[in-house]
């Protein structure tokens, strides 16, 4: 039974692969997911959507590999964070629809927790800032508008629980109610010093604790799936968020290794051993995956908008027919042509944290072309992804020697290029991209017994590309600091 299936539920699509034990792909199938937008900065999933399409590409794929489910060793999920789900325990009913990582409608919310004082505890016990983003507020935010919510989750009628939680509840049966600390670490409930849910912090957003799922280890046999569903019981061996999972898939096991994903949005972290290591600049602290019994963390920087961007050039402008097109419209032009681009469509992120932000193009003439634009959106991704690399080396004293990077926007040669160019060190793209998804199956591999060590993981890992720098560092910096000032101009609109 060597070998492993990963459910890899994303913010805009259901994928499942499955792996062999030298971590090579067998199979994948995916399932795009539909994104609800029930007004401006609010989104929303259906979470029966989530479920009967992760299911169905997980049965997909099991097929495509010609495997039966006494073929897998274990199940690895990795998913998106901070969306939440609210159910009925004796049904499995979802009571409303998901609200998603990137919905803003708490921002009121937590301006009133900022005026309060909290954000300093919230910060100290969590190692997150008060934003709408992470999931305490979103729950609290259901409890209020679902009638009788909050009477029937204090009488233990009520489970909650980000996507992982909804996954495991639904392969069980309803027998497993879990999450792990990757995901616990990113709810502003949880006390990532102490390893629980902390009473005052459940208090302070008015969730209760009887909602709530147990806390279990990344990497662990902790349930198994319904037969029914695959055949036959599968263990579920392996659970974390998406970016800690692409953190252990590309082998970050040791302190100051660093990964970034440009997915949806773009996610850097920073592996930093046993040691909580607080932000200064603007970055957030959080539980990586944990494979044994010490607690392990990481730095994050969360961009809200990346490869989201070239969506809106698609669906949004229609520059482009398909996101694979937009390489060659930029390479049309040697330039941005001093057009400078701020994707602040749900605000910003990491190192600003600003819920009123919102997208601005600075720098356009009568010659700026489609191409132009096209070349500033995904300048901008990679001028994002910098502020969060500059940040994080000043936080660490030291700066990065390479950054590993994963996800569907690294297949364009132009953005990882620039994006050595900006950081003037090697941009490394592995040869399995999915390292989400392989995360996961590591994960589960460890638990069950297929891989021993972290070291025979990361002996695995191997590059398929190098994009070494070329630009001069003081012409890296002149182009930062023509960032710098359009971010200014940004926030400065939003101010008004």
């Amino acid at each position: 039974m060597a070998h492993l299936l990963a459910l890899d539920q994303g913010t805009t699509s259901s994928r499942a692969i499955v792996f062999d034990a030298g971590g090579g792909i067998l199979s994948v199938a995916q399932q795009e997911l539909r994104q609800i937008f029930p007004q401006p900065g609010w989104v929303e999933h259906d979470p029966m959507a989530i479920w009967q399409d992760q299911l169905g590409v997980a049965q997909a794929a099991l097929r495509q590999a010609g495997l039966a489910a006494g073929d897998i060793a274990a199940i690895g999920i990795a998913n998106q964070r901070e969306t939440v789900v609210l159910w009925e325990r004796a049904s499995g009913r979802p009571l409303h629809n998901a609200l998603v990582w990137q919905d803003r409608r708490t921002a009121e919310a937590c301006a009133r927790l900022r005026t309060q004082g909290a954000e300093a505890t919230v910060r100290e016990k969590t190692g997150l800032v008060l934003d709408p983003y992470f999931s305490a507020t979103k729950l609290a935010w259901l409890l209020d508008h679902v009638p009788g919510a909050r009477a029937r989750a204090r009488r233990g009628e009520l489970a909650a629980g980000t996507v992982d939680s909804w996954l495991a509840w639904n392969l069980s049966g309803g027998r497993l109610h879990v999450t792990d600390p990757s995901n616990a670490s990113r709810s502003s409930l949880f006390d990532i010093h102490r390893g629980d849910w902390d009473d005052a912090l459940l208090a302070l957003f008015d969730v209760p604790r009887e909602i709530l799922p147990r806390v279990v280890r990344s990497c662990g046999l902790c349930g198994e799936t319904e037969a029914a569903l695959f055949g036959a019981a599968i263990p579920i061996g392996g659970m974390a968020g998406d970016q800690q999972a692409a953190l252990f898939g590309q082998a970050c096991h040791g302190e100051g290794m660093a990964k970034n994903t440009y997915g949806t949005g773009c996610f850097l972290l920073m592996h930093t051993g046993s040691r909580a290591l607080a932000s200064r600049n603007g970055l957030i602290t959080t539980c990586a995956a944990q494979a044994g019994e010490t607690p392990e963390y990481a730095l994050e920087g969360s961009v809200f908008i990346g490869g989201a961007v070239v969506q809106w050039l698609r669906d949004g402008l229609g520059l482009i027919r398909s996101a694979a097109e937009v390489e060659a419209l930029a390479a049309g032009v040697p330039d941005a042509g001093g057009v400078v681009f701020v994707p602040a469509f749900a605000g910003l992120g990491a190192p600003h944290w600003n819920a009123q932000a919102r997208g601005t193009l600075v720098g356009l003439t009568r010659g700026t072309s489609a191409a132009h634009i096209a070349r500033a959106a995904l300048e901008a991704i990679a001028f994002q992804s910098a502020e969060l690399v500059e940040a994080m080396a000043a936080d660490c004293g030291r700066p990065l020697a390479d950054l590993r990077v994963d996800g569907g926007a690294t297949a364009n040669g132009l953005l990882m290029q620039f994006q050595a160019d900006l950081l003037g060190v090697p941009v490394l793209r592995p040869r399995v991209q999915e390292t989400t998804a392989l995360g996961a199956a590591y994960l589960a591999g460890l638990a069950s017994g297929v891989w021993r060590s972290r070291e025979e993981i990361a002996a695995h890992w191997a590059r398929e590309r190098v994009f070494s720098p070329s630009l001069p560092r003081e012409a890296a910096q002149a182009r930062m600091a023509e960032w710098r000032r359009a971010v200014r101009s940004a926030l400065t609109f939003a101010a008004q």
